[in-house]
């Protein structure tokens, strides 16, 4: 059902994409989705003005140290000039696509009209697009929704404009700004934006299994797909994927050796990339959603956030998964 994919000069050989998510799409994330079989990941979104790197946020956001090609960047703006820069500036540091946010729907974002806030002005969206395009030599890509509302569904317009400018992917979330996450997604936006335009688009919003990524294939007729809130605590989900697109065959879920290994290869990672205190918070919230598909989830979850160092955290955790291997775990 997919073929390879590409983006300028690197081929996507599976065009099944992790989706940026601030807070969520770090390093170690991206490496573990990766392993699991995630085609292409995205950075968190970094903010166009380069004078606010210099934070402990930014700095992680835009380590890509030991992630293989292509390395893609996501950046965030409304000032076409300052997203030329924030763009080289990523080049510099190692970015070999340059990824353009305009989808994000959160307030913060919006009120400073980027985002997918920008799709109120096509004007400006054509400005940045083609500033960016012209200011770097790495393909440009592009992240937006359906619309600003209801009754402003420009998806199409919006995918016509990036196409003219010179973006080389388009991935095209099944909301619109006033929709945030609320309610399902709907694909037929996708579908007329996909019809539209000659470059690859690729389809999210709620792809949460194997059936649904095949369902939303085939209503859209898009390239690929990206993942992503359906990879919180299911990093294999995109091997389940990839099996079921390409077999019709559903693959058993992960062994409790996999899990194992993931969880505890993710905590290490965790700490050894922020740090004992930062490393603690993102440990919580992943485990959170790990938490969610494991016996006794609730429980261990919430007796994990109570620890309060990295070494407990691992203890607890080698022991919740020696319980369960030995039979001393169950569901709730």
């Amino acid at each position: 059902m997919l073929k390879p994919v590409n983006i300028g000069p690197y081929t996507l050989d599976t065009p099944i994409a992790l989706a940026p998510m601030a807070g969520v799409t770090d390093g170690p994330f991206r490496q573990m989705c990766r392993r699991w079989g995630a085609g292409y990941v995205v950075s968190e979104m970094v903010a166009s003005d380069t004078r606010l790197w210099k934070s402990r946020k930014s700095s992680t956001r835009l380590d890509y140290t030991g992630e293989a090609s292509p390395r893609a960047i996501q950046i965030v703006g409304y000032d076409a000039d300052m997203m030329a820069d924030a763009a080289r500036a990523c080049v510099d540091l190692g970015a070999q696509i340059i990824d353009i946010n305009m989808g994000c729907p959160a307030k913060k974002v919006c009120n400073r009209l980027a985002g997918s806030a920008l799709m109120q002005d096509e004007k400006l969206v054509a400005e940045i697009l083609s500033t960016v395009v012209n200011a770097v030599s790495v393909p440009v890509t592009l992240k937006t929704r359906t619309g600003w509302n209801h009754d402003n569904r420009n998806g199409v317009q919006i995918a016509r404009i990036a196409e003219d400018c010179g973006i080389q992917l388009l991935v095209m979330h099944g909301r619109t700004r006033a929709d945030k996450y609320m309610g399902a997604a709907e694909y037929n936006t996708i579908r007329a934006v996909k019809q539209s335009v000659n470059i690859p688009v690729f389809a999210n919003g709620d792809i949460d299994s194997a059936e649904k990524a095949e369902m939303v294939l085939v209503q859209t007729g898009c390239d690929g797909i990206m993942v992503g809130r359906g990879a919180h605590g299911r990093p294999w989900i995109f091997r389940e994927i990839n099996h079921f697109l390409r077999t019709q065959e559903h693959l058993p879920p992960p062994s409790s050796d996999e899990v194992r290994e993931t969880v505890l290869g993710h905590l290490e990672d965790l700490y050894a990339f922020y740090g004992e205190f930062q490393g603690l918070r993102f440990a919580r919230k992943h485990m959170s959603w790990y938490s969610e598909y494991l016996p006794d989830g609730a429980a261990t979850s919430h007796f994990f956030n109570k620890l309060e160092s990295s070494v407990q955290q691992l203890a607890f955790a080698r022991d919740y998964f020696g319980r369960l291997a030995n039979g001393e775990v169950r569901a709730a």
